[in-house]
């Protein structure tokens, strides 16, 4: 059982940084119908960014991480500003533009990590380290404890914020019907800076986490983002609480699959196991565990 719970907490904490990635596909996603694929990107810039500024920069780690999250988030209101803004006023139908904007984005920034850092692995000098508790036979490293804190910490002020402030209000509002909301009033071109600000700030946070001790920051980074989209799928594409979720199964669907899968299916199922289990909750949940079907008036 030792064995179990060891992979059961890493699971679990892996799944939060998965939830922080979904969570920032999906803030977009409910303000503006667009599947950000440039997040996987932003989070390894971030990485990056906080690698230099604390090794090379001599920065305290806790400042760099503010720093790139005002530069981060700065960057991506910019980015929906002057480019995906004029982008959906020039076209009638710019979603499948935008999308591929992102794609673009996405390549660009990577490409842009190469050339500035390098192909090379760096340290991310976080201060938690290889540092752990033990307990009943369980290592609990405190780089996944602080991942689980700081999750349990940015999601709870995302609800509140979602919940009881007037923005808040406003992009459920927005989400709901856009053309409602701005008849209304509501600056729903705000709203959609607003999510790509939010998005910004949660890659930070994740790629914090992806980078940090055992790992480091590496090119490859950006590829976690690709198992954000069955944890986004799996919860339902417009549900913050099905992001959540659906980035917590995922992890521990991987980790536990990773310690416990048979021989005959290879090396690397648990790498498939994510996309298998979103395939079959979709079979009964079509929309995901906490989607809901679009209503249409007739």
């Amino acid at each position: 059982m030792t064995k179990f719970w060891q992979l059961a907490f890493e699971g679990f904490s892996l799944g939060c940084v998965y939830a922080l990635i979904a969570l920032g596909f999906t803030v977009i996603y409910r303000s503006s119908a667009v599947i950000n694929f440039a997040q996987g990107s932003m989070l390894l810039i971030a990485a990056y960014l906080i690698s230099w500024l604390t090794v090379n920069e001599g920065v305290p780690f806790f400042v760099s991480m503010l720093i790139s999250i005002a530069m981060l988030a700065a960057a991506a209101v910019g980015f929906q500003a002057a480019v995906l803004r004029r982008v959906r006023r020039m076209l009638e139908q710019p979603i499948f533009t935008v999308v591929m904007i992102t794609i673009g984005l996405s390549i660009t920034l990577t490409a842009a990590v190469d050339a500035i850092w390098g192909p090379q692995q760096r340290l991310l000098g976080d201060p938690w380290g290889s540092s752990a508790v033990h307990a009943a036979g369980v290592v609990f490293n405190w780089d996944k404890l602080w991942a689980i804190i700081f999750v349990a910490v940015i999601v709870a002020g995302f609800y509140a914020f979602d919940r009881y402030s007037r923005y808040g209000l406003a992009t459920r509002a927005t989400a709901a019907d856009e053309e409602a909301a701005l008849a209304v009033g509501i600056p729903v071109m705000r709203i959609h800076a607003l999510a790509w600000g939010v998005a910004g700030s949660l890659a930070v946070v994740a790629g914090l986490f992806l980078a940090g001790f055992p790992n480091s920051p590496n090119p490859a980074l950006g590829n976690s983002a690709l198992l954000a989209f069955p944890a986004i799928i799996l919860g339902g594409l417009e549900s913050p609480l099905g992001a959540v979720v659906g980035g917590i199964v995922i992890g521990l669907v991987q980790l536990l699959t990773q310690g416990y899968e048979p021989g005959w299916l290879g090396n690397n199922f648990y790498e498939v196991a994510p996309y298998v289990v979103m395939i079959i909750v979709l079979l009964i949940r079509p929309y995901g565990l906490f989607g809901a079907r679009p209503v249409e008036r007739l």
